[in-house]
C-alpha cells in the first residue's frame, strides 16, 4: 500500500542495484524535465527580461517586494486573498520544496504516480517518503481511506509523517481531481494531523478551463496548507527558473515561512534580479501572457486528446488528459505485444517506445509508480513540430490536427502502438 525508503536517494530497481543503469539514466541526476510547452519565448517577456538585465544583485531570500506583491494579486485573482508577507519566492520549484520541506520537518506522503523530481527532494532531506495509491478517478491526491490507514501504520512502526504533498492538475497522470475527492483528501489529512502542500503549477494549463474546476487546499485548510507555483508550468519559459509558495496567515505560517527563508539562505536559493522581473510581470497577467497561457493550454488539450484516441484505439489504458502538456498511458494490455519487442516492464518501455518515437518517454517507474506496471509519460510537446516555427504554426492554426507535421507526429503515434496491438 506505501513504500519508504531513507537509504539512498533512488528507489526501484534505478536506484536498489536489481539491474545495471546505463550512463545517464538514473532519476536524481537525469530526472526527465516536466513537458514543457515548446513556443517561442513571448517578445513582452523578453523586452522585460533585457530591461533588467543590467541588475546584477539577486533578489533578498524569499524575494523582492515586487514579485511577492504580484504573486498576491495572482492568488487574489483565484479567491485567495494573500499578503506579501505569507509570500516566498524561490528559484523554482525543487528549491522553494526543498527549503519547505526541511524547515517542516517529518516524513512525508505523497500520491502514487507523483512527479518525479519530488522523492528524491524528501530523499535528499535524509526523510522517508511514502507513496500512497491514488483513487481510479484521477491522480494527484491520494485515496482517503488508504491515506488513514499509511499513517496510521507509519506512526505504529515508529516513523514521523508530518507532510501530505499533492497537485490539484497532476502530473504525471494529466488529471484534476474532482472537488469532492480533493475535499476527502484534505479531511483525512486534517483527521491525520498532516500539513498539506499544493503543487499548483499546473493549474492553469487546464484544457477545458470551462468544464473543469480547479479548487486549493488552501480554501478547504486555510491554516494548515501551503501552495507552491512554479511559474515555468504556464507563465514563463523553463530557463527562467522561479516559483512561488504562498504561506498560511497564521502564527505557524508565519513561523514555517521564516524557516524556509532561513533554508533559502543558506542555500544561496536566491532569484536572479532579472527573472524576477519578468516574474512580477508575468504574475500580473497582462492580456499577451494570459493569452498566450490560455492558447497553449488549449492547443496542447487538442493534441492531448488526439494522443489519447490513438492509444484508446488499440486497446490502451489511460484516464482522459485535463491539464498539462502530457498524459499517462498504461500500455499493460498491450503486454503480449511488448513482449513480442523485449518489453518487460516500465524501464524496457521506456527505452523502446522512446527508441521508437525519438522523443523522451519516461516509465512509470519514475514517477514512483510500480516497475512491473507498463506505464509510461508521452508529452504533447514534441507533436506540436520539430522546429518553433513549426509548434508557432500549432500554436496559430484554427485546427493544428490538420496540419502536416502534426498530423505526422501522431501517425507515427498511432503506428507505433498498432504493431503492438497486432
Amino acid at each position: 500500500m506505501a513504500e519508504g525508503t531513507a537509504d539512498g536517494l533512488t528507489a526501484g530497481p534505478a536506484g536498489g542495484g536489481r539491474r545495471p543503469v546505463p550512463e545517464g539514466r538514473g532519476p536524481v541526476r537525469y530526472v526527465p524535465p516536466a513537458p514543457q510547452p515548446g513556443l517561442p519565448v513571448l517578445p513582452e517577456l523578453t523586452a522585460v527580461l533585457a530591461a533588467a538585465a543590467g541588475r546584477a544583485a539577486p533578489e533578498p531570500p524569499g524575494g523582492g517586494e515586487p514579485v511577492r506583491e504580484a504573486a498576491c494579486r495572482f492568488w487574489g485573482r483565484r479567491g485567495l486573498a494573500t499578503e506579501p508577507q505569507n509570500v516566498a519566492a524561490g528559484p523554482g520549484a525543487p528549491a522553494l520544496l526543498l527549503a519547505l520541506l526541511g524547515a517542516y520537518g517529518g516524513d512525508v506522503l505523497l500520491p502514487r504516480p507523483c512527479p518525479a523530481w519530488w522523492t528524491p527532494q524528501v530523499r535528499l532531506l535524509g526523510r522517508r517518503a511514502y507513496h500512497v495509491p491514488t483513487p481510479a478517478e484521477c491522480g494527484g491526491v491520494p485515496d482517503p481511506y488508504a491515506l488513514l490507514e499509511t499513517v496510521r501504520r507509519v506512526r505504529a512502526e515508529g516513523g514521523d509523517p508530518r507532510v501530505l504533498l499533492l497537485s490539484v492538475a497532476d502530473d504525471p497522470t494529466a488529471t484534476v481531481p474532482p472537488p469532492e475527492m480533493l475535499r476527502e483528501a484534505c479531511e483525512a489529512a486534517q483527521s491525520a494531523g498532516l500539513f498539506v502542500v499544493s503543487d499548483e503549477s499546473w493549474r492553469d494549463t487546464v484544457h477545458r478551463p470551462r468544464d473543469t474546476l480547479v479548487l486549493s487546499p488552501a480554501e478547504m485548510l486555510p491554516d494548515r496548507a501551503a501552495v507552491l507555483v512554479d511559474l515555468s508550468g504556464s507563465l514563463l519559459p523553463a530557463g527562467w527558473p522561479a516559483a512561488v509558495v504562498r504561506f498560511p496567515g497564521t502564527p505557524r505560517g508565519t513561523w514555517l515561512r521564516a524557516r524556509t527563508l532561513d533554508v533559502l539562505t543558506a542555500t544561496g536559493a536566491f532569484v536572479a534580479g532579472p527573472v524576477a522581473g519578468a516574474a512580477a510581470h508575468a504574475l500580473d497577467e497582462p492580456d499577451a501572457v494570459a493569452g498566450r497561457a490560455y492558447a497553449a493550454a488549449a492547443l496542447h488539450g487538442a493534441v492531448a486528446a488526439a494522443a489519447h484516441r490513438e492509444l484508446l484505439a488499440v486497446g490502451a489504458l489511460a484516464r482522459p488528459p485535463q491539464a498539462g502538456r502530457h498524459l499517462y498511458a498504461d500500455l499493460t494490455p498491450l503486454r503480449a505485444g511488448l513482449a513480442r519487442h523485449g518489453v518487460g516492464d516500465a524501464m524496457e518501455l521506456e527505452d523502446w517506445l522512446g527508441g521508437r518515437l525519438g522523443v523522451p518517454t519516461p516509465g512509470g517507474q519514475r514517477f514512483a509508480d510500480e516497475l512491473g506496471a507498463l506505464r509510461v509519460r508521452l508529452s504533447t510537446g514534441p507533436l506540436l513540430g520539430a522546429s518553433p516555427e513549426q509548434r508557432l504554426a500549432a500554436l496559430t492554426a484554427p485546427d493544428p490536427l490538420a496540419l502536416p507535421h502534426v498530423r505526422g507526429a501522431l501517425d507515427l503515434l498511432g503506428s507505433v502502438l498498432a504493431e503492438l496491438a497486432d
